[in-house]
């Protein structure tokens, strides 16, 4: 029954006809399933996850290598903005991956957080499974489909910048306005301090973020306030 229903949503959803279905139940089984189903014959997706998120980089680089004539530095965030664990969580998601992963009782009760690393790592697997059983050309128009074709929407919305980067943009295009960053407070020892940041446009509050750096704590702050301006 497993392999018939992982063969339609594969044909159906993927717009893939696998030659060995269990590559595909293979990528969708979580380590954690196993411990629940030891007699299960397909094995977790941690090899299947390694393979394709070498291949998903790769065919990434390769569309923004050879599709913009842009400094490293500027591919680089790019293609982190593509491949970033949110971006091909969201892309399975929209699949509707969820259906379809094998978890134990634990892992399916799990934080939002963990669910979206575990959809995170199955996409990896699909890619994985899918240059094992069809190849390169198979895995990249998949990869296409469902990855390179939100960068439009990525280049547009500046979802590629790092939270301080996009901030200052959006500050000093809507208010003229630079950014400016507060210590409010630095807690702990010195090999371990816990640092308070808030950030501040026209000397109003707009995010406040705690890291182990200041650096750290700057981009969660600013990665707040970005919220004020989606909201605007």
């Amino acid at each position: 029954m497993d392999a018939v229903k992982y063969q339609e949503f594969a044909e159906k959803t993927l717009k893939v006809k696998f030659n060995n279905i269990d590559h595909l139940i293979s990528a969708f089984t979580h380590r954690s399933y196993l411990n629940e189903h030891r007699n299960a014959k397909h094995d977790h997706n941690e090899r299947l996850e390694f393979l394709g998120d070498a291949v998903l980089e790769l065919v990434v680089t390769e569309f923004l290598y050879t599709s913009f004539d842009e400094p490293e530095g500027i591919l680089t965030n790019w293609r982190s903005s593509l491949v970033r664990t949110e971006s091909i969580a969201q892309a399975a998601h929209k699949l509707g991956f969820e259906d379809y992963l094998r978890l134990s009782k634990g892992e399916a009760k799990g934080t939002e957080r963990a669910r979206t690393q575990i959809l995170a790592n199955s996409f990896e697997s699909v890619i994985g499974a899918i240059y094992l059983d069809q190849g390169y050309t198979e895995a990249k128009k998949f990869i296409t489909n469902n990855i390179i074709s939100t960068f439009e929407d990525i280049l547009k919305s500046g979802a590629w910048m790092d939270p301080k980067s996009r901030l200052q943009e959006l500050a000093q295009s809507n208010e003229t306005q630079t950014p400016q960053y507060r210590i409010h407070s630095e807690e702990g020892p010195d090999h371990n301090k816990t640092f308070t940041v808030g950030v501040y446009v026209n000397n109003q509050m707009r995010g406040q973020g705690v890291g182990a750096s200041k650096q750290e704590a700057q981009q969660k702050a600013a990665k707040e306030a970005l919220k004020f301006y989606d909201k605007a």
